[in-house]
């Protein structure tokens, strides 16, 4: 079946061309809208809008980028835990309805303590994701129950909760998760209909979809995946590899490098693939990762489009439905992707299909 290929529109223009983080700053309408218009024009299929403590409200983000565009899917990032349940299940199916079916839920507890106490959120990292349990229990009701409904939990109690509004989409919008430490696993495999992972090693990758689905088995559901890379492309496999080291050295004198170890688990694997080498199954390179302490989704793939496409390809050999691909130039690299790297992609995973 056809691969979903995604991007991540930030808010505002990036201070720098070698931007690891896109989640933040300010807020720039116009941005907004060009950014938007540029992921839809070169053929992806859908947009992330993050998350954080500080940055501007997803939703009202959201509410823009599809007012802007006329097909693209909007993933939203959601953090569970600041809003009750009911109240976010009905803004949920809201602004699905108004957006035409076209928003994607992604649910992200946060695994950075200093993020959610800035938000007021003091819960540890594990009871965190107990609370994502109860909170996606509830949502799920709101949306599917036909009737009003009571619940009784640790976290959150409702009586004859009920809404009017149910989303575009049935049963409801589709839910994703991130989060790959021992207390987030259990949950995303009982709740999300895609598990979206960073970009490592078509080894860790097959490892941890195994245990995964493993997990949702117990729940009698299946699994889709999306994983998030970096492509670096270039005309030639020298000029990409140049590229690379001129981002990497880039990033290294550009962005502060905490002292403190990297906190949340993505963050923790993406740092330790250095332990293995700067380069893996040929053109994962891991670098970037390292300097970055494992933020910002920032493992790449490096070489010409037709060759990070193949690579691309072989994750989905191993089942993958889909990637997120963002630049370090994040604006004009969407538009260079469209060109030159998204058609390499759907015409290796077409030969795929129809071989």
């Amino acid at each position: 079946m056809p691969i979903n290929i995604l991007g991540m529109i930030g808010v505002s223009a990036p201070a720098t061309e070698s931007t690891v983080h896109i989640v933040g700053g300010g807020i720039d309408p116009q941005y907004i809208t060009d950014f938007s218009k540029a992921h839809e024009d070169a053929g992806f299929d859908a947009v992330l809008i993050g998350h954080s403590s500080s940055s501007a409200d997803g939703f009202a983000i959201a509410q823009h980028v599809a007012y802007q565009t006329e097909r693209i899917k909007i993933l939203l990032a959601h953090r569970p835990g600041f809003a009750a349940p009911t109240q976010a299940a009905r803004r949920v199916a809201t602004l699905d309805n108004l957006i035409n079916g076209r928003l994607l839920l992604h649910i992200i507890t946060g695994g950075v303590d200093a993020d959610q106490q800035r938000d007021g959120d003091f819960l540890g990292h594990d009871e965190r994701y107990q609370r994502t349990d109860e909170y996606l229990h509830v949502m799920r009701q709101v949306w599917t129950a036909q009737g009003p409904f009571d619940f009784e939990g640790k976290y959150y109690q409702v009586r004859r909760a009920s809404s009017e509004v149910t989303a575009a989409q049935s049963p409801h919008v589709p839910l994703w998760f991130g989060g790959v430490s021992e207390a987030a696993k259990p949950i995303g495999a009982k709740h999300c209909g895609t598990y979206a992972l960073f970009g490592e090693s078509l080894g860790l990758v097959s490892d941890l979809m195994r245990e995964l689905d493993g997990l949702a088995t117990g729940h009698n559901r299946s699994l889709r995946y999306n994983l998030s890379f970096r492509p670096i492309i270039a005309d030639t496999e020298d000029a990409a590899w140049k590229k690379a080291r001129q981002i990497l050295h880039n990033v290294e004198t550009t962005t502060k490098k905490s002292t403190k170890a990297p906190e949340a688990e993505t963050a923790k694997r993406l740092s330790r693939l250095i332990e293995e080498g700067e380069v893996h199954d040929e053109r994962l390179w891991v670098p970037i990762a390292a300097a970055a302490q494992g933020t910002g989704n920032s493992t790449a793939l490096v070489g010409t489009p037709e060759q990070v496409a193949e690579a691309i390809a072989k994750y989905y050999d191993l089942g993958v439905a889909g990637v997120l691909i963002r630049g370090f130039d994040p604006f004009n690299d969407a538009v260079e992707f469209g060109k030159e790297l998204i058609p390499w992609i759907r015409d290796k995973i077409r030969q795929r299909d129809e071989g």
